[in-house]
């Protein structure tokens, strides 16, 4: 879009008889509680009035005066001042410009151009007009723009992140626009209308297969071509150097392979396109309809061991098509037939931690969209009948025997996935497990029965499923791909009908000034969460009800001094809104004591205590108070602490655990003291007795109800047998090393660690000059491990992927340093120097290095 054609929707912004006189594009808010975006600055004139606007826009360039949101109000009356620090000369150069109207002050940082000049120019012409009249100006037609009263011209923005103060008497500019946002919400219908789309889901598992057949059979076989594809993969690349370090050259392979295939009756562009290790998801629309698309996020969601491993999970992209939104969700649940449980556990994973961040909106996640599409290879299998009997049944296509059997059939009934999600009827042959290169089912010794693994589900109004099947003939993997074809309403808006609607609630608003005074009943303000223990999670709820005539926005805002408006350990959701009239709105808050917060609570330096701060826009704010007990454990405890406590953690007095915290730096060896804490002994025993020969051992993740378990025999003591499984003690390991206050290796030698990484001579000098008991765990863990790896032929352990998770544990990254932002690459290669680090100590004999037991 040109100068002139961004002007005419700014134009739109404001009625016919307000005339955007000037404007400039890249104008940046200089203040430290700003976002630093680019917003656009316009001179309005209404008869002999001027007043300078700043406008926020939610996509640019802005494609409807709808994507603009006014911030700031400046009348330019006998108060005004423009001032401008050191005018460059060089047209490439910075220029600050000072304005002040009444007592608000603003600077703006603007890039010079030829237009900067027309604009002080209009500005100045203004200041001289309204100087030469003998009284002041009223500025009625402002009223719309702001609060009750002529002196609150004050202004706000939506992206402030709280903490500002804010005055009874003002009136923000923010609850105007969400008035405005929720009176069009209700009277959507007399300005929007539905146009059907088709799009295209498709999903496949390509069993680390290259594109070497032709994809025409899965992509490009329906009458009409599509308007959206949606393609899914999942096992792109199943190497190491792909699950440790998520680089593989399969994703461009894949990728072309897409575009190469779709329709070629029509011309398709890209959405976006995200992946994690081997999962993959594309979007592409046709090119017709891109210039719709705005808002584009993507998010991913690792669900392996710790919550980090890629080899399971989902991806996903957000984007709004016209008048709505859309989520795409692409997933690699859990494997093995016994495990549904723990696939349940991965999709509640996805949705709970997917967030999609967009500038200046609360985060999304995935069920704030109108229409969602799921799809991916689920896993679930097939229970209760024998191999045999469903190959005969399904070869018979009498799959409905079969399917009463299908595990997700059977979770999904009892809602405890996908509750609210559509499937269509299978009408096609399972698509797991075949030999490659054939359509033979597995003749593996495992001799696995067939199983809909493949699936795709939706949710949303009025989308209508037209196609679901397989590809049986793209016979490359041991899946085959599935697609379905939907024929789903969009809204679109009338921007003549939009624009009359609009103007009649502008009216409208006029008219109820008086009444913007947001009233709200909270039902409590003190919360007590009891006794909270780590890693587990206690939600309480109140309840926000809006008790005026107009409805109200708020937010949780932050104290003077502090980062956020609460502390690490909560969570408060929705942290802001806006509630109608007589509505109410229910907040959860959740608190979670993880591996950050527990050891400042073990250490005393935090409490479970906190206020918060309920912000009504252009009211009052209310105090929230928070508190809690928190029953201290062996996780979050550092090593020298543990070493020191020969008795269970429960049984130390609190004063005593927040003593030796304090004095960890002091603690030496002597005959009350272990060489290495005995709860790492336990749980390394426990695993060396009955779990070298696990499969997946340190890549599947345990249980977190099994988890808790193993925290509490841990922090009791207790005569019996550890509880839970191999993987829940592995996975409870890495979160009690991970939890520790300071890892095995010191922040301060991260650095050199990374340095000598190459070289196992620096790397053994570097071990030896390590504390006398991180040293003892550094090694006793290396000669674990070193064991663990004696029976890769069992459990599937290499060197490889050990040192990569041990090595992001035993020199993990310093939570209280600002890292800068780092790019894909130098992330890969400070974690491979991590994971070389640790790799020299399981491949070289360092029995010199091993303290005497």
């Amino acid at each position: 879009m040109n100068h002139d054609e961004i002007k005419s929707v700014v134009q739109e912004k404001f009625l016919s008889s307000e005339r955007v006189t000037a404007f400039l594009c890249d104008a940046k808010v200089l203040h430290p509680d700003w976002v630093k975006k680019d917003r656009l600055l316009a001179i309005v004139e209404f008869g002999d009035e001027k007043a300078v606007f700043c406008l926020f826009t939610s996509c640019y360039p802005p494609k409807s005066f709808t994507d603009l949101s006014i911030e700031i109000v400046l009348p330019i009356d006998k108060s005004f001042k423009c001032e401008i620090d050191n005018k460059p000369s060089d047209p490439e150069a910075i220029l600050y410009l000072n304005l002040q109207s009444r007592n608000n002050k603003y600077k703006f940082e603007i890039q010079m151009t030829p237009r900067v000049d027309n604009f002080v120019d209009d500005l100045f012409r203004g200041i001289e007009a309204v100087n030469n009249v003998p009284t002041q100006p009223e500025f009625v037609w402002l009223k719309k723009y702001h609060g009750r009263n002529d002196n609150d011209i004050l202004t706000h923005t939506m992206v402030l992140p709280g903490g500002v103060p804010h005055t009874q008497s003002s009136a923000p500019v923010a609850i105007r626009e969400s008035l405005i946002k929720h009176k069009m919400s209700d009277k959507e219908y007399e300005y929007t209308f539905t146009k059907r789309f088709t799009i295209f889901c498709g999903t496949w598992n390509v069993n680390d297969k290259s594109p070497v057949i032709p994809l025409k059979g899965w992509l490009s076989i329906d009458k009409e071509p599509p308007d959206i594809y949606a393609v899914g993969f999942q096992e792109l690349d199943l190497s190491k150097e792909t699950f440790l370090f998520d680089q593989t050259m399969r994703e461009d392979e894949w990728y072309n392979a897409v575009i190469n295939y779709v329709d070629k009756r029509a011309k398709y562009v890209k959405v976006e396109k995200v992946r994690l290790v081997g999962m993959m998801l594309i979007i592409l629309i046709k090119e017709k309809h891109f210039s719709h698309v705005r808002n584009v996020v993507c998010d991913t969601v690792g669900t392996g061991i710790m919550g980090k491993m890629g080899n399971k999970g989902g991806v996903s992209i957000r984007f709004d098509l016209h008048s709505t939104s859309l989520c795409f969700v692409n997933s690699h649940l859990a494997a093995h037939v016994e495990e549904y449980e723990r696939r349940n556990q991965d999709f509640r994973d996805i949705c709970n931690r997917t967030r999609f961040i967009q500038p200046n909106q609360l985060p999304k996640g995935i069920k704030d969209h109108d229409h969602i599409y799921w799809l991916g290879d689920l896993n679930y299998r097939i229970t209760e009948l024998d191999p045999t009997t469903v190959k005969k049944l399904v070869n018979n296509n009498d799959f409905g025997p079969v399917l009463e059997w299908d595990q997700l059939k059977q979770q999904h009934k009892c809602n405890n996935v996908f509750a609210g999600y559509i499937e269509g009827d299978i009408m096609f042959k399972p698509t797991y497990k075949y030999d490659p290169g054939t359509d033979n089912w597995d003749s593996s010794e495992k001799n696995r029965a067939p199983a809909w693994c493949d699936r795709i589900f939706w949710k949303g109004d009025k989308i209508v499923q037209l196609a679901y099947r397989s590809h049986p003939s793209l016979n490359i993997s041991d899946h085959k791909p599935v697609s379905a074809i939907f024929n789903s309403a969009i809204k679109i808006i009338d921007e003549e009908k939009y624009r009359k609607v609009y103007e009649e609630v502008i009216k409208q608003l006029d008219k109820m000034e008086n009444e913007l005074i947001p009233q709200v009943k909270v039902d409590r303000t003190e919360i007590d969460f009891g006794t909270v223990q780590y890693l587990e999670l206690q939600v309480r709820t109140i309840t926000i009800t809006n008790i005026g005539k107009l409805p109200v926005e708020f937010e949780f805002i932050k104290k003077l001094d502090e980062a956020s408006f609460c502390k690490e350990w909560l969570i408060v959701e929705p942290y802001k809104k806006c509630i109608c009239a007589e509505e109410t709105c229910e907040i959860q808050l959740k608190v979670l004591i993880n591996k950050t917060s527990a050891c400042k609570m073990n250490a005393g330096t935090d409490k479970l205590y906190d206020i918060l701060v309920l912000h009504l826009y252009g009211g009052k704010d209310i105090f929230i108070t928070i508190n809690g007990t928190y029953q201290r454990s062996s996780f979050g405890c550092s090593i020298e602490v543990l070493v020191n406590l020969n008795m269970p953690i429960k049984e130390v007095p609190v004063g005593k655990l927040i003593e030796l915290e304090n004095k960890r730096d002091q603690c030496v060896s002597n005959q009350s003291t272990y060489s290495i804490p005995k709860e790492i002994w336990f749980l390394v025993d426990h695993i060396y007795l009955h779990g070298l020969k696990e499969p997946n051992l340190f890549e599947q993740p345990g249980f977190h109800s099994e988890i808790l378990q193993i925290r509490d025999w841990l922090d009791n003591g207790s005569v019996d047998p550890i509880p839970g499984s191999i993987h829940s003690v592995a996975e409870a390991l890495l979160l009690l090393l991970e939890s520790t206050a300071d890892p095995i290796i010191p922040y301060n030698l991260q650095s050199v660690c990374l340095r000598a990484s190459a070289n196992y001579l620096q790397c053994k000098q570097i071990v030896m000059e390590l504390p006398e008991f991180r040293k003892n765990v550094f090694l006793y863990l290396c000669e674990f491990l070193q064991e663990a790896l004696q029976h890769s032929a069992e459990n599937g352990l290499d060197s490889k992927t050990l040192s990569t998770l041990f090595g992001a544990i035993f020199l993990r990254d310093n939570p209280n340093q600002i890292q800068e932002p780092q790019s894909r690459i130098n992330k890969q290669v400070i974690d491979k120097k991590k994971a070389q680090f640790v790799y020299h100590f399981l491949v070289n004999d360092h029995s010199d290095l091993i303290f005497s037991r």
